[in-house]
């Protein structure tokens, strides 16, 4: 599980610094807790180009299905303190 836990961990530095900051942190504060069906759906956002996650993510488009319930959630995790 380690081993996948980091090949996660590597797919979620993007090509964008914002995109790196959520999904990481995503990462890091819920996605080993979280239960099966969303981490299937954290691992298939993914799979989704940059440009996509970034509109589910910043509210220009609306994510399909489950994709939905876990950007709500990557957006809502608590900030790391300063």
């Amino acid at each position: 599980m380690a081993s996948e836990e980091g090949r996660l961990r590597w797919r979620c530095r993007r090509g964008m610094k914002e995109l790196d900051v959520l999904l990481s942190r995503y990462m890091d504060e819920r996605y080993c807790a979280a239960p099966p069906t969303e981490q299937e759906a954290f691992r298939s956002l993914l799979e989704t180009p940059d440009p996509e996650i970034y509109a589910y993510c910043f509210g220009q488009e609306r994510p399909p299905g489950l994709l939905g319930v876990l950007i709500e959630r990557i957006i809502a995790s608590p900030k790391a303190p300063a």
